[in-house]
């Protein structure tokens, strides 16, 4: 018999707690979300979710909205530039489910929390904001929750979706802080020119600058560069400090790094990473999204895993008669998806990094005569790591 109707708190209210939100209550269990924020705050950049992460949004009910608001790239075409602005090649990702799910959307992060916010609503799912939990108890096949408002209830399941710094992590003894990488990412946002309908990477000496389109009339630029472990910025001069570690690169950057000045929407942030062993669960509370698993960004994956988990918990559920056996199912299908991502990010970025002047020929040679095969590749290998968490699901149903 398979687990229904548990009644399951949320903590966070992310892509990840969002995403369980909403398929656990369409899977037909009672879901109340907490999150620390007092109000919906979002970070101003954008995101782009390849076709993995739009299944996932399609198997919540949300799919259209996304592609509504969001900006999908005709055939997934990525084009690649050097920093001079000459171009290298370029690479096209891949559809799904028959091309009824593009291979990539830009969209800005507001928006996306917004379509799921919206479905949490629709569903009827309780969310709070401003709450966390203070204090959590395991006994007789339930946990006992205190929050901060010092109310108390008890849940069949509690989620961490809380993030990379995640507060239950610790609460349930995983002593684990995030590794820095080494780099950092800055993000700002633009006006779209009514031509730039692509995704733009531009390959500089040991950095990256990128440009996504993200609605009808906006985009979002990422640039990555190793930074040393504890910079900061005062967030006042985050377009300046932008504008002047990108200068190097022309071409289609240019004007977007010329644009940038007082009152621009930059975002800086230190790239860190969570390799949390199995399990990924203490008893009835599960670690889910960045909270067991945030990789870097190179590979464009974090939300789409945070997705992922969404749906296959749901499944497992589904699937599983005790809540142990599904837990330790969800680890065991989610964990070799979650590390081949996390492996083959940090991989590109540690390439990156160790450039310099005299490598870029070569580089550039290479990424024309592979960038295409190395794509399919890792798609490929997504598909292959889904179809075998189906099979071990479907053999407990």
């Amino acid at each position: 018999m398979a687990l229904m109707n548990q009644k399951i708190l949320v903590v966070g209210g992310g892509i990840a707690g969002c995403s369980a939100g909403i398929a656990l209550a369409a899977a037909g269990h009672n879901v109340r979300i907490v999150e620390a924020q007092a109000e919906w705050r979002f970070q101003s950049s954008g995101i782009f979710v390849y076709c993995n992460g739009l299944a996932c949004l399609a198997d919540l009910g949300v799919l259209p909205e996304i592609l509504a608001t969001g900006y999908s790239v005709a055939q997934g075409r990525n084009a690649y530039y050097d920093h001079t602005g000459a171009e290298i090649t370029q690479t096209f990702y891949p559809t799904v489910r028959d091309g009824q799910v593009p291979a990539i959307v830009g969209i800005k992060r507001a928006e996306l929390h917004r379509v799921l916010a919206t479905r949490l609503d629709a569903l009827g799912v309780s969310v709070q904001l401003g709450t966390t939990v203070g204090k959590m108890t395991e006994e007789a096949g339930a946990v006992d929750v205190t929050l901060s408002d010092r109310t108390h209830d008890t849940y069949d399941l509690v989620l961490g979706a809380d993030g990379i710094r995640s507060s239950l992590r610790a609460m349930i003894g995983i002593e684990l802080e995030p590794r820095y990488t080494g780099f950092g990412v800055w993000r700002s946002v633009h006006p779209r020119p009514a031509d730039l309908g692509e995704k733009i990477i531009m390959m500089g000496p040991a950095k990256r600058y990128g440009i996504m389109p993200i609605s009808d009339d906006r985009l979002y630029t990422f640039g990555t560069m190793a930074e040393p472990k504890g910079t900061r910025f005062d967030p006042a001069t985050w377009p300046d400090e932008m504008r002047k570690r990108f200068a190097e690169f022309e071409g289609p950057a240019a004007p977007f790094l010329a644009d940038l000045g007082p009152g621009s929407e930059v975002l800086f942030t230190a790239v860190e990473e969570v390799v949390l062993p199995l399990p990924w669960f203490r008893g009835r509370v599960l670690l889910i999204g960045d909270a067991a698993h945030a990789s870097t960004p190179f590979m464009g994956q974090g939300g789409a895993m945070a997705m992922e988990d969404a749906v296959v918990l749901a499944q497992v559920l589904g699937a599983c008669d005790r809540m142990d056996q599904a837990l330790e199912l969800f680890g065991t299908v989610r964990q070799p998806m979650c590390s081949f991502v996390q492996d083959a990010s940090r991989a590109v970025g540690e390439a990156g990094a160790n450039e310099d002047i005299h490598s870029l020929e070569a580089r550039n040679q290479a990424l024309a005569e592979t960038a295409q095969s190395k794509v399919d590749g890792f798609y490929g290998r997504l598909d292959t790591l889904q179809a075998e968490a189906a099979v071990q699901i479907v053999a407990k149903l």
